[in-house]
């Protein structure tokens, strides 16, 4: 059943198809139509600008195409009353039992609710976090697993194909490293200069001795590789381990060692080659980027016949390509912004359209405040706390929410006193109270003996204004799932969910849901309870796009 927004858009749009059959209006109908909330509710339940987007090419005053569109929707049900203002706005108000029937809408979708269409077809490799499996996942990594997780949600609730993929970096001189700094404590010996410290690398080691019976009389390489592949596999091991604990799951996890034991680096290589981008000085290999916005061409092999970073990620991007992924999206972290324009050179270099193909989002930093205090140092990893450390300060729902709920290019501050709190200055445990104190309401009803089937819902009962201003937030709900697809902010939706709660709050002390003593259930009661069914079902469905819990009691 389509929302009463989406009935609106349609309306509006055949009574623009009407003007300009009827001669009264130059051009074409537009594809789509853009409706906002006006902030003054006596400027109606919605209001648009399109009369002043097509007067333009039409040659005609705006008020006066606003006149046009408002004469052909003025015999529409659902429309109560349609205003012209300033320049050419148009002010709608809605009928409100039709707006009210929006519940019906909800109730009935379900978990559906707040899904669309617009990626629907679309094939997206997510790419995030993709850490070094040579340590503890850290602070920036759980940024990235909060946050990606929630986008691969948010893009798949718009329709695309998604597949979350982990991109390990198991090869280089860090990999070597990290085995010699296990081996080393393992035998008892000082760990390299550079090489890797923490309690973790001591755990490591005692498990790779305990595992590999007789590691330790090995000799040589064959004993320096025993080690490096046996804490590899335990280190990826706990690292997916404490992210599905986390409530972030990964489609594929790729060896970064794969592209090269496959050929593919070669491979893509000769592809860029045949696109006439790949050029020769020295004996070294480079990349012609330069052509499409950055700046500086790129190496690819050295003049020695080494490959350099650059020529796997090439490699990767045009291998994601040829599995059939249409848009690419990259979540980097800070120190990674220079990748933008290699990344999307690269795409072009490959003849594909870098403002399509391929996304690239660069995070910045967490930090993390208690008692008034930065926390900096982490037990395990020796630096700064992981994600299991900051799993047991606050839980999985307070860390995920807090992650997700700031815009990714913007440095935050979690404050771990706050996120203990069962306050309303923390926000998840506001938006997960306003889902419990809603489950509460619809239990007592049911002790009523109230009937919560919609065949017993009346729209004309809800026309007091914190029932229309709720109606209205509820209405929303797949405009903002569908922006936060579009725009790649998964924290519009724990923004939207916040200000669902707060108008939720505001409706419940102003709107009586439940009879008082012996008053009987009428048809009010049913209706309301029925539209807190359908916000418990839209906070809910909001709440699983960020990978949150909706609690029934708390």
């Amino acid at each position: 059943m389509p929302s009463h927004i989406e009935i609106l858009e349609r309306e509006i749009k055949a009574a623009i198809s009407r003007a300009i059959a009827a001669g009264n209006l130059s051009g074409q109908s537009p594809e789509t139509i853009k409706l906002e909330r006006p902030k003054d509710r006596d400027h109606g339940d919605y209001a648009t600008s399109i009369a002043l987007q097509l007067a333009k090419p039409a040659g005609q005053n705006p008020r006066e195409v606003a006149q046009l569109i408002a004469d052909q929707l003025s015999g529409v049900a659902d429309i109560s009353k349609v205003e012209i203002a300033g320049p050419g706005f148009i002010n709608i108000t809605l009928n409100r039992a039709s707006q009210a029937a929006l519940v019906q809408t909800i109730v009935a979708a379900k978990s559906d609710y707040g899904k669309g269409a617009a990626l629907a077809g679309v094939k997206v490799n997510l790419e995030f976090i993709s850490a070094n499996p040579t340590g503890p996942l850290h602070l920036g990594h759980t940024r990235w697993a909060a946050v990606g997780d929630a986008l691969g949600r948010v893009l798949t609730a718009a329709g695309a194909q998604v597949t979350r993929e982990f991109y390990i970096n198991d090869r280089g001189n860090q990999m070597d490293l990290f085995g010699q700094s296990v081996e080393a404590v393992a035998l008892g010996n000082a760990v390299p200069e550079n090489g890797y410290q923490g309690e973790y690398i001591k755990d490591l080691a005692k498990d790779v001795v305990a595992e590999i019976s007789g590691i330790k009389d090995l000799s040589g390489d064959e004993r320096f590789v025993a080690f490096r592949e046996a804490a590899y596999a335990l280190q990826l091991k706990d690292q997916q381990r404490v992210l599905e604990t986390f409530n972030t799951h990964f489609d594929v996890w790729f060896s970064e060692r794969s592209l090269h034991d496959q050929g593919a680096v070669e491979h893509g290589m000769e592809k860029l080659r045949a696109q006439g981008h790949v050029f020769d000085v020295d004996g070294a290999v480079w990349l012609r980027t330069t052509d499409f916005g950055d700046d500086k061409d790129r190496v690819m092999t050295k003049s020695d016949g080494s490959l350099t970073y650059f020529a796997s990620d090439t490699a990767y991007y045009i291998n994601k390509r040829e599995r059939g992924f249409d848009i690419c999206i990259y979540m980097l972290g800070a120190d990674h912004h220079g990748y933008i324009g290699r990344l999307k050179a690269t795409a072009a270099c490959a003849g594909d359209n870098p403002e399509y193909n391929i996304h690239v989002l660069i995070g910045q930093l967490v930090k993390i405040m208690e008692g008034g205090e930065e926390v900096k140092l982490s037990k395990r990893a020796g630096t700064i706390i992981t994600l299991e450390e900051l799993v047991e300060k606050v839980g999985v729902d307070a860390a995920r929410y807090t992650l997700i709920r700031y815009p990714v290019d913007t440095p935050m501050v979690m404050d771990i006193d706050v996120l203990k709190r069962n306050t309303n200055e923390n926000p998840v445990y506001y938006v997960q109270y306003a889902h419990a104190r809603i489950a509460a309401v619809l239990r007592n009803a049911e002790e009523l003996g109230a009937s919560l089937d919609l065949k017993d819902f009346d729209p004309a009962q809800l026309v007091h204004d914190r029932e229309n201003e709720l109606l209205g937030a509820l209405a929303e709900f797949p405009r903002v799932v569908a922006s936060a697809a579009e725009f790649r902010e998964p924290h519009r939706i724990a923004r939207y969910l916040e200000e669902l709660a707060g108008t939720y709050h505001g409706f419940y002390n102003d709107c009586r849901v439940l009879p008082m003593g012996e008053e009987k259930l009428t048809a009010l009661h049913t209706a309301r309870l029925l539209l807190c069914t359908a916000t418990k079902q839209v906070v809910h469905n909001g709440l699983d796009l960020l990978g949150v819990s909706a609690p029934e009691r708390m």
